[in-house]
């Protein structure tokens, strides 16, 4: 992140504005609905510019900007549409050390104006560092239809409704009071009015001060492949409620950036044969934030619910007394299967599934050779890059062929995905010759679709070439 989003209090304070043509209408459309007192130089101003003057919601002065129109300026915008002039302007600015923005030349500006959304008091932000404003025009436009324009008058209320507001507890029931207002009673009574809003506003808080605080939950969140759009609608919502997030290593950043900014996240990873953090700290962790009272999330990666030691952490909260509900995810292995172009099941071919870990708590982990190694059989490995060589070997001494095919699929869902087709009779050398650093997925008795092979192919190759 080149540039900071912040939101600085420009009320009567000064706003520089060199130029006097279109570019500097656009900026002064956006800058008129500040409280900032606005000064414009311009020896030419458009009748636009001349107009609001003569309203006295700008100050202009018939003339280029000049070092001494600089005192007591908080920002400067270079409007003039000239590279020279703007130059000029921005050499003055730079050197009274007051920041500046100079229209259409990033690398000259010391801060950007970004696309707005307003439903004053509510702003929106949208910045692409310059990259792609275009892109930031659509998603103003996509929040301009969404936000109504209501939403700006319930935010005033609430605004001088808070002094009222402070006689709830601060925490939870403080949120759940604002939470209610705003996403249910409040929009209801938009529609009748200041009367109503403000009803619904003493309504609520009425309600809120006879409740009780919610007593601690957990919910164990299935976290997907690590795609954040293949998050379901229940995981989100349960992730924007945590106070506490307690997450598996797996889990990317991407989708703990959807956690509440003021929520307590904690890492509890575990890796195959490397450092892990004990089972029994993380049901200590579970027990600790569910009896303080916290709505904690257990978010586990892929499916909650296929080894994820689920049941020892429900049982652990059980004996403590504490609730706790379950969200499933999207598994490893549909992700994988659904990117090589797939089914994990097919009529005629398999009529069952098998989803199996390489290792467990004391290694190596013993399977029912005979049916996996059955043609036709197909089976989802998790957990299996350190055990390749040792699935191969029981595998094939169970009879399995040994052009039973094997995809490995790394990260699956995820941008950096990577395909390598492999058979049963190399797949611990392509494991070795790939050495998938991600989280890897094995689909035994499953090669990709013709199109998704040819694919995996040409970015394997290019690697190749930039290695």
């Amino acid at each position: 992140m080149q540039h900071f989003p912040i939101f600085l209090d420009v009320a009567d304070k000064a706003i520089v504005l060199s130029g006097g043509g279109e570019a500097a209408i656009a900026k002064l459309r956006l800058l008129l609905k500040t409280e900032a007192q606005i000064h414009v130089y311009a020896p030419h101003p458009a009748p636009e510019i001349e107009a609001w003057a003569a309203e006295a919601r700008l100050t202009l002065t018939l003339r280029p900007l000049g070092a001494e129109d600089l005192s007591g300026a908080t920002l400067v915008y270079a409007a003039n549409e000239d590279t020279v002039e703007d130059a000029r302007v921005a050499g003055m600015t730079t050197e009274a050390g007051i920041l500046i923005n100079v229209v259409d030349n990033l690398e000259a500006s010391a801060f950007i104006t970004p696309a707005i959304v307003d439903r004053d008091p509510v702003t929106v932000a949208i910045g692409t560092e310059g990259a792609a404003p275009v892109l930031a025009r659509a998603i103003k436009r996509d929040l301009e239809e969404r936000l109504p324009q209501s939403l700006g008058l319930l935010a005033r209320l609430g605004k001088r409704f808070r002094s009222h507001a402070d006689a709830l507890p601060m925490g939870r029931i403080r949120r759940d009071f604002w939470s209610a207002f705003y996403f249910r009673s409040g929009p209801r009574a938009a529609a009748s009015g200041r009367e109503a809003i403000n009803a619904a506003l003493e309504t609520e808080l009425q309600a809120h001060l006879g409740a009780e605080a919610r007593p601690g939950h957990v919910s164990f969140v299935g976290a997907g492949p690590g795609d954040p759009e293949l998050l379901t609608l229940k995981a989100r919502r349960a992730l924007d409620e945590a106070d506490v997030i307690i997450h598996d290593r797996l889990v990317p950043a991407e989708i703990l950036e959807l956690a509440r900014r003021e929520a307590i996240i904690l890492e509890a990873g575990k890796e195959g044969f490397g450092p892990s953090t004990p089972q029994e700290r993380i049901n200590a962790m579970l027990v600790e934030h569910g009896h303080s009272g916290a709505q904690v999330v257990r978010l586990k990666s892929g499916d909650a619910v296929i080894f994820g030691r689920l049941e020892e952490e429900i049982g652990a909260l059980d004996a403590a007394g504490i609730a706790h509900t379950t969200v499933p995810g999207i598994t490893a292995a549909s992700a994988a299967a659904a990117q090589i172009g797939r089914s994990l099941t097919a009529r005629g071919r398999n009529s069952e599934l098998r989803l199996i870990t390489g290792h467990d708590v004391e290694g190596l982990a013993e399977q029912d050779w005979q049916a996996l190694a059955r043609p036709g059989a197909v089976t989802g490995i998790y957990m299996g890059k350190r055990a390749a060589r040792f699935l191969q070997g029981r595998l094939l001494m169970h009879g399995a062929s040994p052009e039973t095919p094997v995809t490995i699929v790394e990260s699956a869902g995820r941008p950096n995905s990577r395909v390598i087709p492999s058979r049963l009779c190399r797949l611990a050398e392509d494991m070795t010759a790939h050495s998938p650093s991600g989280p890897a997925v094995m689909l035994l008795g499953l090669a990709p679709s013709h199109e998704t092979a040819s694919v995996a192919a040409r970015i394997e190759t290019k690697l190749k070439e930039h290695a």
